[in-house]
């Protein structure tokens, strides 16, 4: 039976709903050997996700996902291999936890003007559920309060585009940030590029343009990723010479499409990024 890893996946330290022990646990129940913890704009969770893989038998990569933005866009890009005690990570990691903060803070007002609805508080518990705070967090809260039947319908109503609650926010500019983190990681990789939503110009743009940031892979290979997706971006890594990633994006077990470990392998000519992580 081939080795599985996962090299994407998010803890209750960001907007997952499982502790690192816990996330641990069940990858080894799956059968991964090669574990990587890349929570939104957070390390916080990988000493204890560290601990939970050496006693498992797993091999355990320190990663992370920073929120970046290109053409106005925000773009997300995955740390993996990383070193803890960059000075540049921390400033990047201190300024985006910042404009998180502020954003969620300027949802609860706009949920309470524009909504009607006990946004503040809202907001406060969001604030208060411990970990990165997200969008994530506020549909949660607003499930609890009973403005909303589930995370989705939370979106759909308050928070997605044109809804009462919705605050664009910006993110570090990807051409400052990428650079910074990919001196401070074993490899950065360009998360889920087949969801962004460019055209087929744009997309291969954006890919050049990380390449020569200091880029080293795009996530070729990810549950729920279509067989066109799929190949679709495994010509764009052939094209702009960068490496394959793979990853769950695993956030929560109640989620029945995306388990940990369970994606399609990379195409033949796709150099795998976890060999620059064999000794990490």
């Amino acid at each position: 039976m081939p080795d599985l890893l996962d090299l994407h996946t998010h803890s209750h330290h960001s907007d997952g709903v499982l502790s690192p022990a816990d996330l641990v646990a069940r990858a080894a129940a799956r059968g991964v050997s090669l574990l990587a913890l890349t929570d939104h704009d957070t390390v916080t969770g990988c000493d204890a996700a560290r601990v939970a893989c050496a006693a498992a038998g797993i091999r355990f990569v320190a990663g992370i996902e920073m929120s970046t933005q290109w053409r106005g866009q925000a773009i997300h890009v995955v740390g993996l291999g990383i070193d803890p005690a960059s000075a540049a990570l921390a400033a990047q990691i201190d300024d985006v936890a910042n404009r998180r903060r502020e954003r969620v803070l300027a949802i609860g007002e706009r949920l309470a003007t524009r909504g009607r609805i006990a946004g503040r508080e809202v907001a406060a518990a969001a604030l208060e559920a411990g970990g990165v705070p997200t969008r994530m967090h506020l549909a949660r809260a607003l499930v609890d309060f009973g403005f909303a039947d589930d995370a989705q319908h939370a979106f759909d109503k308050w928070l997605n585009r044109d809804r009462p609650g919705h605050v664009p926010v910006v993110w570090p500019e990807l051409a400052d940030a990428l650079p910074r983190l990919a001196r401070a990681c074993r490899a950065a990789v360009l998360a889920h590029p087949h969801r962004y939503r460019l055209s087929g110009g744009a997309l291969r743009q954006l890919a050049a343009d990380f390449a020569a940031a200091g880029g080293a892979a795009l996530e070729v290979s990810m549950a729920g990723m279509s067989p066109g997706d799929h190949d679709r971006i495994a010509s764009l890594a052939r094209r702009c010479g960068l490496e394959g990633s793979v990853g769950s994006d695993f956030h929560d077990p109640a989620v029945p499409w995306n388990p940990l470990g369970r994606f399609a392998k990379l195409p033949c000519g796709i150099v795998p990024v976890a060999e620059r992580l064999a000794d990490a």
